[in-house]
C-alpha cells in the first residue's frame, strides 16, 4: 500500500461493498475482509438472528470491535456493513488512516436492492419511506469518506477500473 493502509468500502445494504471490495482485493492482489461475515464467524450465528436475538446495540458494539480490530491489518480491502460508518470511533480511524470509497446509488435503486431482503435486518419491516430515510440518513455521514464512486450506470468491472485507478494515484 502506499499512503494508506487499506481501502475500506462504505455504502448502504445493498450497494455492492462485498462484491466490488471482493473483486478489487482480487484484482489488487490483496487480503479480502468483510466485517459481516467477520461478525457471524465470532458469534457463530446469521446478521439477521443477532439483531432477532440479541438487538441491534448489541450487535452495533460487536461490529465496532470486530472493524477496529480488523483495521489494523495492513494491506487489505476491508467492506464495511452499512451502519459501520455511522460509528464516529469507526468512521474517525478509517479517515485518519484509511482510503475509504462510498459507493454510491440512486436511491431507488438501493431500495429494490433492499427491500424485501430477509438479509437486511434493518429493512425486513420497513415502509419504502422509511428505507429512503434511513438511505438520506446515512448518506449524511458517507458522504466524509474520501472518495464518492457513483455506480448507478457503470458495470461492476467499471467500479472496480474506477477503484484501481484512484488507489494506484494515491
Amino acid at each position: 500500500m502506499k499512503s494508506k493502509e487499506n481501502l475500506v468500502f462504505l455504502g448502504m445494504m445493498g450497494s455492492g461493498k462485498s462484491s466490488i471490495g471482493l473483486l478489487v482485493a482480487k484484482k489488487l492482489k490483496l487480503n479480502f475482509i468483510d466485517i459481516d461475515n467477520e461478525i457471524e464467524k465470532k458469534l457463530g450465528i446469521s446478521i439477521s438472528k443477532i439483531f432477532e436475538y440479541k438487538g441491534e446495540s448489541f450487535f452495533r458494539k460487536v461490529e465496532e470491535q470486530v472493524t477496529l480490530k480488523k483495521l489494523k491489518i495492513h494491506s487489505s480491502v476491508i467492506s464495511l456493513g452499512g451502519g459501520a460508518f455511522m460509528n464516529e470511533n469507526i468512521r474517525k480511524e478509517i479517515l485518519k488512516s484509511h482510503l475509504s470509497f462510498w459507493l454510491y446509488w440512486n436511491n431507488n435503486i438501493l431500495l429494490g436492492r433492499i427491500k424485501n431482503s430477509n438479509k437486511r435486518p434493518l429493512a425486513v419491516n420497513s415502509s419504502d419511506d422509511q428505507i429512503i430515510d434511513l438511505i438520506e440518513e446515512r448518506s449524511k455521514v458517507y458522504t466524509k469518506a474520501l472518495f464518492k464512486i457513483k455506480c448507478d450506470n457503470l458495470t461492476k468491472n467499471e467500479v472496480v477500473n474506477k477503484i484501481i485507478k484512484i488507489y494506484e494515484s494515491n
